[in-house]
């Protein structure tokens, strides 16, 4: 059986930081590294989000007021810059959410096949 090459490309992603930003905001207040660092445990490691993506998504996210940035106070040295999604940036998720789930059923159906039903198909 050939092993199977389940690596993601980032390109694929691309296109989703946003609303995965969002995703992460939307569980509560926090900061880059932070986001970062939830976005590579929840892929499993799969996925690294870097800071120059990160900070770029963040400042179009602001300017759409679909997050918002304040500073923390200081502790064990520098102040924070802390992110909290919006509800315009709450209902920009969900409207997000809902076009995934349609664009991937029409991937699927435009896409998927199963090999078993293909190679039968072939052999008639």
């Amino acid at each position: 059986m050939a092993k199977e090459n389940c690596n993601i490309s980032s390109d694929f992603i691309r296109g989703n930081i946003d609303t995965i930003i969002l995703r992460v905001l939307s569980q509560g207040d926090t900061y880059g590294y932070e986001i970062i660092k939830t976005i590579f445990e929840d892929s499993k490691g799969r996925y690294e989000l870097k800071e120059p993506s990160l900070y770029t998504s963040l400042k179009r996210l602001e300017a759409q007021c679909l997050v918002e940035a304040y500073w923390g106070d200081e502790s064990q040295g520098g102040r924070r810059k802390y992110y909290r999604i919006t509800q315009v940036g709450i209902e920009s998720y969900r409207q997000s959410i809902l076009a995934w789930q349609i664009a991937r059923q029409l991937l699927d159906e435009l896409i998927s096949i199963d090999f078993n039903d293909d190679i039968q198909n072939r052999r008639r």
